[in-house]
């Protein structure tokens, strides 16, 4: 084996060590924290969520309209897909 793959296998070995070394347990200011922070996201994720129903419920309104719209003015009347169960 040349020196170069020595080090490299020594500084794996060095590396392998340190990622799989324990960390200390959280504290309690640490726990808090987290759910805090878990609390939030989940606060913005059903935000998100709400908002998007709602844009997707206008678009669908607005793809009616137009179809009918069209339908009614004998032109080419769009395909509105089936629904499936």
């Amino acid at each position: 084996m040349t020196p170069r793959t020595i080090a490299v296998a020594a500084a794996l070995a060095v590396a392998s060590g340190v990622a799989t070394a324990k960390l200390p347990p959280l504290t309690d200011a640490q726990k808090e924290a987290a759910a805090a922070a878990a609390a939030k996201t989940a606060e913005a994720a059903k935000k998100e969520a709400e908002l998007l129903n709602k844009y997707i419920d206008i678009t669908v309104e607005k793809y009616k309209k137009e179809a009918a719209v069209k339908a009614k003015a004998g032109g080419p009347a769009m395909a509105v897909p089936a629904a499936t169960k």
